[in-house]
């Protein structure tokens, strides 16, 4: 069975609630699901990682939550190290911050790509403006992503 890895960035639990909706999503689509909401960059390199999800909310001034500094940290230090790693992206933020809207998730968009790894379909980008609950612009999203991906293996 593939592993689907999960990687959350999240302050006060909105990311790792729309991970752990999610996640049934990739488990009937024939994923062995993980949630990783105090990633390391072992989490997703010292283990086949199949296919990978990064849900992360946004803080400041677009900047990453507290308990993703380290694991971007490492990922900017690893070298061209992530060719074949292929991802999705579900970026949280609130668009009254213009300048910094989903700063977290377009910043580490451009890191993994910049290391290598491959973003398959376009990032989801949730609007705390519009959508109260995020997951209720997740889950449609996830069951797109799998569908207009061909990500199904069961």
């Amino acid at each position: 069975m593939p592993m689907l890895k999960i990687f959350v960035g999240t302050v006060y639990g909105g990311a790792l609630d729309v991970a752990e909706q999610v996640a049934p999503l990739f488990e009937q689509a024939g994923y062995e699901v993980s949630i990783f909401d105090q990633p390391t960059l072992d989490d997703l390199i010292g283990s086949p990682t199949d296919l990978a999800l990064f849900c992360t909310s946004t803080t400041g001034s677009g900047d990453y939550p507290g308990n993703l500094v380290a694991f971007v940290r490492e990922l900017e230090a690893k070298s061209p190290g992530l060719v074949g790693l292929k991802y999705g992206l579900i970026a949280m933020g609130d668009s009254s911050y213009v300048d910094s809207f989903c700063g977290a998730g377009r910043s580490l968009d451009e890191v993994l790509q910049g290391q290598g790894a491959e973003r398959l379909g376009e990032r989801l980008e949730v609007d705390a403006m519009e959508t109260f609950m995020a997951d209720d612009a997740a889950l449609p999203w996830v069951d797109d992503w799998i569908e207009s991906q061909q990500l199904k293996v069961a």
